[in-house]
């Protein structure tokens, strides 16, 4: 029971700080999450693709 008190602490603590991100920094998050899941389907497409060419 220690384990999930002390976990529920820390999450409340976490929680406390937080902050609403402004417009710019969601727009920069976006922009930045979205590159990276188009890198990691371009990737996957490639990958893919050079093993349907060498099978």
């Amino acid at each position: 029971m220690f384990g999930v008190k002390s976990f529920l602490r820390k999450c409340l603590r976490v929680w406390h700080v937080l902050k609403k991100p402004s417009s710019q920094e969601f727009k920069m998050i976006a922009k930045v999450s979205a590159l990276g899941i188009l890198a990691i389907g371009l990737m996957g497409f490639f990958i893919s693709l050079l093993i349907k060419l060498f099978k």
